[in-house]
């Protein structure tokens, strides 16, 4: 018997548009500006911050047998002026609500180390 030829059924491709997302520029810039502003004030309160914390530890009178005592004060503090960056920069009339979760929680981070970096800098340096 003869086989019967088989047929291929050629299908169609479908065909795919892409369609960007409309993209607003002067949002995009606001954010940015912003985003930059308010690292610039947590810098400036991070360099405060973490002098004070340093001072802190140096002056204080038990520093000799609680040290650490004095540096968990001083990481606390840093931490309790963390939560006030939004409402610091809000005051000053930034924006921090146009800012990402994402952008601000790297600024939190950033500003933490930056505080508690120059508050051991400030330590070592007044130990001499």
């Amino acid at each position: 018997m003869a086989k019967k030829k088989r047929r291929i059924i050629e299908e169609p491709e479908e065909e795919y548009e892409f369609t960007p997302t409309e993209f607003n520029e002067r949002e995009f810039i606001l954010k940015e500006m912003y985003s930059t502003k308010i690292f610039g004030v947590a810098v400036v309160m991070a360099i405060i911050v973490g002098i004070v914390g340093g001072i802190l530890i140096n002056v204080n009178p038990i520093v000799n047998d609680g040290w650490y005592l004095m540096s968990i004060v001083a990481t606390a503090i840093s931490f309790g002026v963390m939560f006030t960056i939004k409402k610091v920069t809000s005051m000053m009339g930034l924006h921090p609500e146009l800012i990402e979760f994402k952008s601000l929680a790297g600024i939190y981070l950033i500003y933490l180390a930056l505080a508690l970096g120059v508050c051991i800098a400030v330590v070592q340096f007044g130990s001499f």
